[in-house]
């Protein structure tokens, strides 16, 4: 198994497929990546992966601590130690020492990591984005500093990592690694894929790893068999046609964000409160819906939009809507066998939609609430199309009918509003935890569609 880290060739061959790339970073004496948190929150494992853009190439950051070594086969990788060239600085780190951006130096290496991918960005004009650094995180020295380093950064020379990036990234090819305990496979197509399920009941599947990289870190969870999706071209479809917008589930968050060029507003400004630059870079909209999870933010915003889950198994493929994938806590419609193979969004879009995220940190946090809502209304006023779905209350995502049937036909006003919020008092039952109580979490249920209708009323309503 071999790959490059600073543009050096490594074989990584005897290490089990569990272990992740931090821990064979360390390994390996490259320390300066740190380990913070093992779960993806606090960016101190920072390295960047070299990606597809174009014709040519961009830096993608991630976090180590979630990415699987066998992951890496055939690919490249930049750790803070590959970003001085000669004894000399890179200008990121450069800026960060020079505006004292850093104290104790822990959560340091990963603020240079993603500042550095963000200098050498294809296409940037300008100063760098400090939104390059939202998934880093830093108890001591303060943001400011780090801010005005990232604002401080001309464009960059015309240097070796230009040039790298001028050349296309690595293919992420098809690789096996056999193992008489852990085993990886990460097959070329979507057959082969299926016919690994068949013959391998236990294994388990895995795109971005965000999650499950988290259970094997924090749980101690181990799988015999790892299946990755990332080589199947099957699931990497964006296809926007005249009825649907199809999304291959195996895309990533980011890649998404950058094909869905004229997607509604609502979905622009879900994926930048979509947990952080790091995690976008891996986390799959597949992965987020497969898991089930009742807090996982893709899921209240696309039962809004009706969006359907495409399917695939040994015995064809099938569509259903993704009101019926969810069918119990961390349970879902896809039989054994089965893998997600894209999300369909039916056009045309919904006239008002909106996502909205109550949490203890607005972005880089699991949501207390999330709420998604879409209405249309016809020529008087009236409210003709309606959804209202939430996660983060109950064991799966959740449509509330009884509210929506609640709304249909009437004037959209504030009466109709009372009218809804009723309905959202009577039929939803949220779960209690440490993010909030179930009275806290209705309260903030009905409170968001307030703001909601507030956010679309019509002017001569206001």
């Amino acid at each position: 198994m071999e790959f490059l880290i600073n543009e050096r060739v490594v074989d990584a061959c005897g290490f089990p497929a569990h272990l992740t790339l931090l821990d064979f970073l360390r390994s390996q004496g490259l320390t300066g990546t740190k380990e913070g948190c093992a779960e993806g929150e606090c960016g101190a494992c920072a390295v960047a992966l070299v990606a597809g853009h174009g014709t040519g190439s961009t830096l993608r950051v991630v976090n180590s601590c979630l990415v699987f070594l066998p992951m890496l086969a055939g690919q490249e990788v930049y750790t803070v130690e590959g970003l001085a060239r000669d004894g000399r600085l890179s200008e990121p780190q450069r800026a960060i020492a020079e505006h004292g951006g850093s104290q104790c130096g822990y959560c340091t290496p990963g603020f240079a990591v993603s500042l550095f991918a963000e200098y050498h960005r294809p296409g940037r004009t300008g100063p760098c984005n400090p939104h390059a650094i939202g998934g880093n995180l830093c108890r001591c020295t303060g943001y400011r500093p780090l801010r005005d380093a990232a604002l401080g950064l001309g464009m960059p020379p015309d240097d070796d990592f230009q040039r790298r990036l001028r050349r296309s990234a690595p293919p992420v090819a098809a690789f096996s690694l056999p193992h008489t305990e852990f085993a990886f496979e990460r097959p070329a197509n979507l057959a082969a894929c299926l016919a690994l399920l068949e013959a391998r009941p236990e294994a388990r599947l895995v795109a971005g790893a965000t999650d499950l990289a988290v259970e094997a870190n924090l749980r101690g969870r181990r799988w015999p068999l790892l299946v990755s999706l990332e080589a199947v071209p099957e699931l990497r479809v964006f296809r926007d046609a005249g009825s649907e917008v199809e999304i291959g589930a195996g895309l990533t968050l980011s890649e998404i964000e950058g094909r869905w060029v004229d997607a509604p507003p609502a979905m622009h400004e879900w994926f930048e409160l979509f947990a952080s630059p790091l995690i976008r870079n891996r986390a799959t909209l597949g992965g987020n819906l497969a898991t089930a999870s009742p807090v996982g933010d893709a899921a209240p915003l696309l039962l809004a939009f009706d969006a359907q889950v495409n399917l695939a198994g040994r015995e064809g493929r099938r569509r259903i809507s993704l009101n019926e994938f969810f069918l119990g806590y961390r349970k879902t419609a896809l039989g054994p066998g089965e893998v997600m193979v894209s999300v369909s969004v039916p056009k045309p879009y919904p006239e008002y939609v909106a996502f909205l995220k109550v949490a203890k940190r607005a972005l880089d946090d699991i949501s207390t609430v999330a709420a998604a809502y879409a209405i249309t209304l016809d020529a008087g006023g009236r409210v003709a199309h309606c959804r209202i779905a939430y996660g983060g209350v109950a064991a799966t995502p959740v449509r509330v009918y009884a509210a929506e049937d609640a709304l249909m036909g009437l004037v959209w006003g504030e009466s109709a509003v009372r009218a809804a919020q009723r309905a959202i008092a009577a039929n939803l039952r949220p779960m209690s935890d440490h993010r909030g109580s179930a009275e806290y979490r209705l309260a903030v249920a009905q409170t968001l569609l307030e703001k909601f209708f507030h956010q679309t009323r019509p002017a001569e309503a206001a």
